[in-house]
Parts: C-alpha cells; structure tokens; sequence
C-alpha cells in the first residue's frame, strides 16, 4: 500500500488505523503480518525503535507529518499505525467474553483492554455493534484488541451453535442469581460464556432463560452499573487468571 492511497476511515474499508505510540507498538509486536506501514511525525520521540521493529518486519515506516494530522482525529497523535482488517475463529477451550450489541466505541475499547487484563483472549459480538476496527476502538483500547481474538456473529443462536459446550452466564438487572464470591469460587468445569447488554437497554429479556442469568448486587440509588464496571466485576470474578 502507498501512503496516498490513505484515506480517512470507513467502516467498509479493508484497512483501518491504530492511533497512537501504545497501540502502534502494540500492532507492530503481536500482528506484524497485518501491518501495512506507520505513519509518523518527524518529531516523534521513539523513532529508533519505531525504525528497528518495522525494519525487522519489512514494514514501511512514513514520515508525513501533514498526512498524520489530516487521518487522526485527536491531538497530539505523532504515531499511527495502518493494518489490514482481520477476523479469527474463537477458541472452543478458552472462556468467551460476550457481547450483544455493544453501541459505544469507548466503552468497546474498555472492555477489551479489561478483558485482556483478566486473561480473557476471545470476544464475541453479537448482532447489530459497533465497528470494532474503528481506530476509536483501537485506541480506546490501547492496542488490547491485538492480543485477542474477536468474531462476529448475527445472532445468539449462531454464537450457540458454535459454542455448544460453553457453560452460559448472562449479566441482567433480572438474573436470578446474585453474583458473589461464594457463586464463582466453584469455577465451571467447562468452558464458560459470560455475556452482557448494551449500554442503554442490556440484555433482551429472553437472556434470562439461556444458562445462569447472574445479577450484580448494587445499590439502589442508581439505575443499573456502567457496563465496563459490570464487565470489569464479572470478568474478574470469574477470571480465568490466578
């Protein structure tokens, strides 16, 4: 790819943008294959390593500082890494974080970056969602999304249908079950799916008969937990990590 063929992103491109030293590093270090080049500012500060990583990977290296600044749409972005769009199978052993419709490209970010934290390497995401490749997700998510593996399915029942085995958790204001200590310290002998809502409406109602419907104890003076926090909090309870 040349440099000028770069424009600013959309979602039906087959390329999109890691904005940012940690997330360019991040591309560079665990997806050099899907790496196509780094835009970079003369001015940035890490440029010898920046060189010697992209050298070793035959990755070009683009000093353009008025490109850089034209693509990102934050400030003070001196490093963008350009890549290749990608999809992965889900692992059938490994815990599964889920999420049906996710809607906000921040919060997206969050989760996965939280996800990672916590040893969770698979993410699925189910029906209409936000754009995962988004360099706001990239970014949001510090280059997380690189360490993972992230699929997208139509609907539940595709998502099932995969995943058969999978012991199914689904977070919801309804669950029957209250999330506690003593719930997760008999960790699931199987392969487990924990799956959340979006962040305006959660879970269909209809989550509530698939597996252990769980509900967060909070206290009732809000609403319903941001759903990063309530990621957060079933992700680590559950963690597959010591």
């Amino acid at each position: 790819m040349d440099r000028s063929e770069l424009k600013a992103y959309k979602k039906n491109f087959e390329y999109s943008y890691a904005p940012g030293a940690f997330p360019t590093f991040e591309l560079l270090n665990k997806r050099p294959g899907q790496a196509l080049g780094v835009l970079v500012s003369p001015t940035f500060t890490e440029m010898e390593k920046l060189k010697a990583l992209c050298g070793k990977n035959g990755i070009p290296v683009w000093e353009d500082e008025k490109r850089l600044a034209r693509l990102s749409d934050k400030e003070n972005v001196f490093v963008m890494g350009v890549y290749e769009k990608y999809s992965q199978e889900l692992s059938a052993k490994d815990p599964h974080i889920v999420l049906v419709s996710p809607s906000n490209m921040g919060n997206a970010g969050t989760i996965l970056r939280t996800a990672l934290a916590f040893g969770y390497h698979d993410i699925a995401i189910i029906g209409t969602a936000v754009d995962m490749h988004n360099p706001k997700v990239v970014r949001s998510s510090m280059g997380a999304m690189f360490s993972l593996r992230i699929r997208n399915y139509e609907t539940y029942e595709e998502y099932r249908r995969d995943f058969p085995d999978h012991e199914i958790y689904t977070f919801m204001l309804t669950g029957k079950k209250q999330l506690t200590v003593h719930e997760v310290t008999k960790k699931p002998e199987k392969p487990f799916s924990l799956i959340f809502g979006n962040e305006a409406t959660g879970l269909p109602p209809e989550y509530e008969n698939y597996g252990t419907s769980l509900l967060i104890p909070q206290s009732d003076e809000v609403d319903s937990l941001n759903i990063t926090i309530a990621v957060g909090i079933g992700a680590y309870m559950f963690r597959p990590i010591g």
